[in-house]
């Protein structure tokens, strides 16, 4: 065999190898691999830089988020037609390589490709046959293999839409204590002026089990992180973001409250983010992101609500320390993902009049949009 072959069958097994190894991790491990040397990982980040980029100068927020939000279901489109095309281009270098046993010989690596895609989509071709064992047994990979990958990203898809829809539940739900962006001052306030505060330790109990169900979930498929909240105004980073703000405000500025499930929440969520930004590689600041300004507001807010809150120097020197253990890793997040902006959350700068739900006389907006990069 020419050694221009012999190298054409080499290159031929290291892509088909590794795009199935890639399907593989990506479909059917349900845990965190390893990201190097995967096309899915270099393809989904790859875009997402360039759409991003693209989607923050669109001139108003409703095309912004409109644009954005096509991009989870687009990666998964894209990433199905690159194993397709990556599968054919191994497959045809292999059968290119064996050309010699293929009636009639194909005159090109056009003409293996071909051969290649009518095997691996199962169509057939009368007119190119292989004749003898290694290009037969290639083609029957071929076809095992397109029939595989096409029924695993099927299977796929029902897995990350579901998991999408038990994530953005518990996000809609949160809407109606939170509002719309989430804040952890409007969920306390809110729980509190209705008389539900014996309800609060359930909230903190469901978003530890959602962070728990997130991080599972978005560590096994990380093109899930990419699907956008469908709901004006909301995200899944931000409504985590708001719930850890919540807690952290019953640890250390208020008196009283469900410290428990409030710290155990925290610990789960405050996982949830760890893993998260080290996984996807983002900086991680340290730092509270909130202003003095900003904090005593918020504790008007909440006294007003009728909690019974610390000595001020005291809770903003708890409130500093326990926050900044978790505030640059939620804004990195929401920076990454563009996440609409929210109290004390990601790039405030275009927060002017947040919209709250159930909007009522006494509960007073968040306070001013100091930027938190």
């Amino acid at each position: 065999m020419p050694l221009l072959a012999v190298l054409e069958g080499i290159a031929g097994v290291l892509v088909v190898c590794a795009i199935l190894l890639d399907v593989f991790q990506s479909v059917v491990v349900p845990r965190r691999v390893s990201r190097t040397a995967r096309l899915s990982v270099y393809l989904v980040r790859g875009l997402w830089r360039v759409w991003r980029a693209i989607g923050l100068r669109l001139p108003s927020s409703e095309l912004r988020e409109g644009f954005l939000g096509t991009f989870g279901a687009l990666a998964v489109i894209l990433l199905l037609i690159a194993w397709v095309a990556s599968l054919v281009l191994g497959y045809g270098l292999l059968l290119h390589a064996l050309r010699s046993q293929i009636r009639p010989e194909p005159e090109n690596l056009g003409t293996a490709l071909y051969f290649a895609g009518t095997a691996l989509f199962t169509i057939g071709s009368a007119d190119i046959v292989a004749t003898e064992g290694p290009a037969r047994l290639i083609t029957l990979l071929a076809a095992a293999s397109g029939l595989g990958v096409v029924a695993l990203v099927v299977t796929f898809l029902f897995t990350l839409y579901g998991s999408f829809q038990r994530r953005e539940t518990a996000v809609v739900v949160l809407q109606a204590g939170a509002g719309a962006p989430p804040s952890g001052v409007t969920l306390l306030e809110t729980y509190a002026l209705a008389g539900i505060l014996d309800d609060l330790p359930r909230v903190f109990a469901d978003w530890q089990a959602w962070a728990a169900e997130v991080l599972d979930s978005h560590l096994a498929y990380p093109v899930l992180a990419y699907f956008r909240s469908s709901h004006d105004n909301d995200s899944w980073i931000s409504s985590l973001g708001a719930v850890m703000d919540a807690a952290t405000l019953v640890l250390t500025t208020i008196d009283g409250g469900p410290k428990g499930w409030a710290k155990l929440s925290r610990a789960v969520g405050g996982h949830c983010l760890e893993d998260l930004v080290l996984y996807f590689r983002l900086p991680d600041d340290r730092g509270v992101g909130v202003e003095r300004g900003e904090f005593e507001a918020a504790c008007e807010r909440l006294a007003r609500a009728g909690f019974v809150l610390r000595e001020a120097e005291e809770a903003w020197a708890s409130f500093v320390r326990l926050r900044s253990e978790s505030a640059g890793r939620v804004n990195a997040l929401a920076r990454y993902w563009a996440s609409p902006p929210a109290q004390w959350i990601g790039d405030r700068s275009p927060l002017t009049s947040p919209r709250l739900h159930g909007e009522r006389p006494g509960i007073l907006p968040p306070a001013g949009a100091t930027d938190a990069r």
